[in-house]
């Protein structure tokens, strides 16, 4: 039965028709079977790229789950990258693979996740899909990994990259501690060594570039467990480099830094393909806001990319599959503030005339929408798409936290969920720390 709909002020015209379109063009999404339609329209891509409407949300991450397995599964991708930092990632993909001191179980590897917000690893949905992944590569004989995508851990990759090189390499080994030298007066927080370099033309921007020069030279010599551990302790040079690049920029220019960020990300995940070999496949975990293409926001306006984007632009529409992801009403896991401890908040309706209002309007339950060029320039309006971060006021959602959106182009697939949960997090209090890393729009 198709029910009267409210006028709203918010209605322009077309709306009832795209209402209408959005009931008709929607697939049911009940269970892991509802997913098949959209394993046919990702078919051979290489990237799969899963965005979230917040990191706090329980279906946002099972349904990922759910969609990362049944590719690992049924078409062979090598390895999940999220947006999570390198080293506590990567201690996560030696336990997924059964490397040797990696840990007991993935709740305790989940559980050292130390950097706020911890939640959005640190959680027993993700505990779940580490168990999987450890388990399916030990009985199918595979070697899926998982890494973490994110440039904030500047200290971490420091301390990483001092201890790889300790009894390896002389050259590198002296280039680290000159990089460990010029970092040292600021004690680890990476935000004092930005505000410093506003006030004094200084930096340690040569040293984490000789550092990396040098790590790159030596890399080929290096042994471990593998080359992969060679690989990992490269990507923490990386990491420095472009974290001290990222925090430097931070106090310059909003839309500056978030560029790195986003383009350390594309870097990193490049990085992961080309060291997995030619036929290697990547399913990506981020916030719509990074893998939903930029260039169909208003974020285009200030000048920002984003994964989404620069991986369309790097390997091709054909091989890349951006999968949006947004809610009409529920709970979060959120923070009133950068480094608060984490709460349960209600996520109210979605604002009028927003894509998760109108697909409200059109089903209240939840669909899978796949995006084509059959559809109508109805479809190609830009309006409100919901973006929440790990700092959230529900009360004040009305005026921020939705980006103007053209849906269909900025993603290839949408999963609507009219109403979710908060996610499940391992930590019960969250340390409060004083970096605050620049974010868009708020805590993403």
């Amino acid at each position: 039965m198709i029910r009267q709909r409210r006028r709203r002020q918010s209605d322009s015209p077309g709306t009832d028709q795209l209402i209408a379109e959005i009931r008709d063009r929607a697939l049911p999404l009940r269970g892991r079977d509802d997913l098949d339609p959209l394993l046919e329209r990702i078919g051979e891509a290489r990237c799969v790229l899963l965005g979230e409407a917040s990191h706090g949300t329980h279906e946002y991450y099972t349904w990922r789950a759910e969609i990362s397995k049944r590719l690992i599964q049924e078409k062979g991708f090598s390895f999940i990258a999220v947006e999570g930092d390198w080293p506590d990632c990567y201690r996560v993909n030696r336990y997924v693979k059964g490397f040797r001191d990696s840990g007991r179980t993935a709740r305790e590897v989940l559980y050292a996740f130390e950097r706020w917000p911890t939640w959005m690893w640190a959680n027993r949905e993700v505990v779940e899909l580490i168990e999987w992944l450890r388990l399916d590569n030990t009985s199918k004989g595979r070697n899926t990994g998982f890494y973490g995508l994110d440039v904030y851990s500047l200290w971490d990759s420091l301390h990483q990259v001092l201890n790889w090189l300790k009894n390896k390499d002389g050259q590198a080994y002296e280039a680290a501690r000159r990089a460990w030298r010029c970092f040292e007066p600021y004690y680890g927080d990476e935000h004092e060594y930005a505000r410093a370099t506003r006030l004094i033309p200084e930096s340690c921007e040569h040293e984490v570039i000789d550092l990396l020069r040098a790590m790159r030279s030596q890399t080929p010599h290096y042994d471990g467990d593998g080359d992969e551990e060679a690989f990992a302790a490269e990507q923490n040079a990386l990491v420095m480099k472009n974290a001290e690049d990222y925090y430097r920029t931070m106090v310059l220019s909003n839309s500056d830094s978030w560029n790195v960020r986003d383009r350390h990300m594309d870097e990193t995940l490049a990085r992961l393909l080309d060291f997995h070999g030619p036929d290697a496949k990547a399913i990506v975990w981020e916030h719509n806001t990074h893998i939903g293409d930029a260039r169909f926001t208003d974020m285009a306006d200030e000048g920002m990319v984003n994964v989404g984007q620069l991986a369309r632009e790097r390997y091709g529409r054909d091989k890349v599959v951006l999968v949006g992801f947004g809610s009409y009403q529920g709970r979060v896991i959120a923070g009133n503030e950068w480094g608060a401890e984490m709460e349960r908040m209600t996520v109210p309706e979605a604002r009028e005339g927003s894509w998760e209002d109108l697909m409200h309007e059109a089903r209240d339950e939840d669909g899978l929408f796949l995006f084509d060029q059959s559809l109508s320039e109805a479809w190609f309006a830009q309006r409100g798409h919901r973006a929440i971060g790990v700092v959230y006021h529900p009360e004040y959602e009305r005026y921020g936290n939705y980006v103007p959106t053209v849906l269909p182009r900025r993603y290839d697939a949408f999963l609507y969920l009219d109403r979710t949960e908060a996610l499940n997090p391992l930590h019960l209090r969250e340390p409060v720390l004083e970096e605050i890393p620049e974010t868009y729009p708020s805590g993403v």
